[in-house]
């Protein structure tokens, strides 16, 4: 485990009664945990940033998979990007949606590559992606 380090913070008087009211409506136990979190967030985005780095993520679509030939065209789509899709899974929302969820780990371009070509392909009626980190940077 690693070691704990404490360091005041300075804040304006509204930022605090702001930031209190953050920690309160997102349940977060104490400052410092939720200061912990905001701080790992943006070294996550900075992660995403640097295309030297190893990211993971997911990518969420739903689509109409009455629509023709849409399936192989997704298809099509995952295999070409093989080499940092790990895992898909497919869920049934309705007769006619459906929802998958694409888990990735990579290189950033590569990632965000996959995510607006999912996006641009005709009859994909939502897509979203959650940056996240392989955890190596983060305590």
């Amino acid at each position: 485990m690693n070691k704990i380090i404490r360091f005041g913070v300075s804040l304006p008087e509204k930022l605090l009664k702001r930031f209190d009211k953050f920690i309160a409506r997102e349940q977060y136990s104490s400052r410092s945990e939720a200061v912990r979190d905001l701080i790992r967030e943006e070294l996550v985005k900075q992660e995403w940033e640097n295309s030297k780095s190893e990211i993971t993520g997911t990518l969420t679509y739903v689509y109409d998979h009455h629509v023709r030939g849409l399936l192989n065209r997704i298809t099509e789509l995952q295999h070409s990007f093989q080499e940092i899709i790990i895992s898909t899974q497919h869920i049934h929302i309705d007769h006619n949606n459906c929802l998958e969820i694409v888990a990735f780990r990579g290189n950033p371009q590569h990632a965000r590559r996959l995510y607006n070509r999912m996006r641009s392909l005709k009859s994909v009626k939502h897509t979203a992606i959650t940056m996240s980190s392989t955890g190596r940077g983060l305590a």
